[in-house]
């Protein structure tokens, strides 16, 4: 019975050392595999953009500035520009000098690669992007940046009474508030993610809206008149409520009562302040 017994048990000792060879040997056959599949790749070539003369810290790519490379997958990384990233890099500062035949690399581009992101990611679902054209004084001076808060308003030429078509003797131009409080996702081309800083010269804002302000929008931009930007700080979330359309006669009624609001505001803010 004893015999019996060893005997068992030395079958079982032979099964499982035969099950934990099997078992090492295909971990040892997968890191093989696993090792030839990365000399592949490394002997693999891909496609980078490199300069294509030599470029101080500063310049601004545009066309011409880079040419195609083929090198070995392995020396590069996740920050080389690769082919079809041209569009992505051209207008953008370098704050690296580079030399003929050296690679671009996304650390090198002011903004970085997280600038190269679509408009259409940073987007909330729901949410859509709408550009307006403004300019100038119309957009605060051009100091309204990415992610500030603003309201849109609208100065138009309306029909003064029925049957009007917004010309001649029977237009009136009346201002209104369209939307308030919306956030801008670019000003020209320059988003939050591109941190190059955006000049004065932008003839757009694009906007975060919903769809049926995206329509008001539109809409507005097809009438006689122009749209204008306000300028909000950002932890203001409150919105006026019943605001007037304004036009001449509104204004001649409303003037003193303006002026003086202004001047009670005036009056109680030099209050808050300690007298020297």
């Amino acid at each position: 019975m004893k015999q019996k017994f060893l005997l068992v048990a030395s079958l079982a000792v032979g099964l499982l050392a035969a099950v934990l060879a099997h078992a090492w040997l295909n971990a040892k056959n997968a890191e093989v595999e696993q090792l030839k599949a990365d000399i592949r790749s490394r002997q693999q070539t891909v496609v980078i953009l490199a300069a294509a003369r030599a470029l101080p810290r500063g310049a601004v790519l545009k066309e011409g500035d880079l040419i195609p490379v083929r090198t070995l997958r392995a020396v590069t990384s996740s920050d080389n520009l690769g082919d079809g990233d041209q569009a992505f890099a051209y207008g953008r500062r370098l704050n690296h000098p580079v030399d003929p035949d050296d690679p671009i690399l996304w650390s090198y581009l002011e903004g970085g690669r997280d600038s190269a992101r679509r408009l259409g990611e940073d987007v909330p679902s729901g949410k859509r992007a709408v550009s307006i054209p403004v300019a100038g004084a119309s957009a605060v001076s051009g100091l309204v940046r990415p992610e500030d808060h603003v309201d849109v308003l609208g100065s138009f030429a309306l029909p003064a009474a029925e049957g009007g078509h917004g010309t001649g003797d029977d237009a009136e131009m009346v201002t209104l508030t369209v939307l308030q409080n919306v956030t801008v996702l670019a000003v020209g081309t320059e988003t939050a993610r591109s941190r190059g800083g955006a000049s004065a010269g932008y003839g757009t804002v694009t906007l975060l809206v919903t769809p049926r302000e995206a329509e008001v929008l539109v809409f507005a931009q097809q009438m006689r008149g122009r749209l204008f930007l306000s300028l909000r700080n950002p932890g203001d979330i409150n919105a006026e409520e019943d605001l007037p359309v304004v036009d001449f006669s509104r204004i001649r009624e409303e003037l003193s009562e303006l002026n003086e609001l202004r001047q009670r505001e005036i009056r109680r803010s030099s209050s808050s302040y300690p007298r020297r």
